[in-house]
């Protein structure tokens, strides 16, 4: 490596050319050193007498002992500047629930006569929960059991909680007044879900949401006509818990069609079945008793339940039900393959996964919209016959 050296060029006093030695009298050690710098290439350099310049070094010779002496590091050649690296941007993070919902969260008590102790229970509730879960509304569920008192009590905690909104699903439908009544006064907004008020205490709620259930007794009964055609029938009917708005609904739904539709339809006997099979296979066996096998035409139920049950009392008086005209209400796992078979005539399909997420969505309308008329939603309600219960779109949910 070449190693630049800095020579100063200082210039002489006047007079001083007079005194500068001849090329003749330089000193052959400085003849040869030019000589050298010549074969070399280097540049001539002159003082300002025109003389050449001693260009020996003045530290040349044997240095008194320092210690070895270091060669001379070569310097890094210049790194070129890294190229910044944009920073890793932090990974957009998913929305949490209560933001997908506008970011707000709201208490809610949920007041319900059945859960996974129900079919339909176990099947409205995951899309109930996680319908409410993505719109930010923090349940406190509690179940009752179709008992009113009960009902009445938990109300009384759930106001007390002073919760955002009450969901009710009432378990006795002409029983649960004080509870609306206890809910406005504390200002706690109150939505229905699945079994709507009697229409007296409506107007102590802000919405229902759920099946028409006087719609779903009419589209029972318009089949039950149309297979009756002209002939006279005597029927028999099971209807649900004594006081359940349900019930009184279908049951209200299912008579007024007959009397309208097909009045050559006359009603023999009824009794609640309680919504539950045992109780009206017992139901049905007893009003047999009462009025004769040989007098009923056709039975109908208030849902698929308490129909199997039916069923299973025919069979046990040695009925064939399919020789009966015989319609129900909800297209369950039970009724289903019973209309497949013949065994009933005709169902009304129920969505137990739409009532469940529609209460979660009628709640949080309510509780992020203006006031207003009374929300009021009902579900589709499909009749399934032989022909369409096989359908994917009726598949039974519960």
């Amino acid at each position: 490596m070449k190693v630049a050296r800095l020579i100063l060029v200082t210039a002489l006093p006047l007079g001083a050319q007079d005194i500068a030695p001849r090329d003749s009298e330089r000193d052959p050690v400085l003849n040869a050193l030019l000589q050298d710098e010549a074969a070399a290439e280097a540049p001539l350099l002159l003082d300002i007498t025109g003389s050449p310049l001693d260009l020996s070094d003045p530290f040349e010779g044997e240095p008194e002992s320092v210690g070895p002496t270091a060669p001379l590091a070569e310097e890094p050649a210049a790194e070129e500047p890294a190229a910044e690296e944009p920073a890793d941007e932090p990974a957009a993070e998913e929305p949490a629930a209560d933001e997908a919902a506008g970011g707000e969260t709201f208490e809610v008590f949920a007041l319900l006569p059945q859960g996974n102790d129900q079919p339909y229970g176990t099947t409205y509730l995951p899309p109930f929960e996680e319908k409410a879960a993505e719109l930010g509304l923090n349940l406190n569920i509690v179940n009752s059991g179709y008992d009113g008192e009960q009902q009445a009590s938990d109300c009384e905690v759930a106001v007390a909680a002073q919760p955002d909104l009450i969901i009710l699903w009432p378990a006795v439908g002409d029983q649960v007044r004080p509870c609306l009544e206890a809910a406005e006064a504390a200002g706690i907004p109150v939505t229905v879900t699945n079994s709507d008020l009697i229409p007296e205490d409506q107007e102590l709620s802000e919405a229902y949401s759920g099946p028409d259930t006087y719609g779903q007794g009419v589209s029972s009964a318009e089949m039950f006509c149309e297979f009756a055609g002209s002939d006279d029938v005597g029927i028999i009917m099971i209807n649900g818990a004594t006081g359940n708005s349900t019930a009184i609904d279908r049951e209200a739904g299912f008579e007024d069609t007959i009397n309208e539709q097909c009045p050559n339809v006359e009603i023999l006997d009824r009794q609640p079945g309680n919504w539950n099979k045992d109780d009206s296979q017992l139901a049905a066996s007893e009003m047999i008793t009462a009025v004769g096998a040989e007098n009923i035409g056709g039975v109908y139920a208030a849902d698929d339940t308490m129909v199997a049950g039916v069923v299973d009392a025919l069979i046990a008086r040695d009925i064939d039900p399919a020789a009966l005209i015989i319609t129900s209400i909800g297209n369950t796992v039970l009724g289903n393959p019973l209309v497949i078979d013949g065994q009933v005539d005709g169902t009304v399909f129920q969505s137990s996964s739409w009532d469940g997420e529609n209460a979660a969505v009628t709640a949080h309308e309510v509780l992020t919209g203006e006031p207003g008329e009374r929300i009021v939603k009902f579900m589709p309600s499909v009749k399934v016959t032989a022909e369409n219960a096989e359908d994917p779109d009726v598949a039974p949910e519960w």
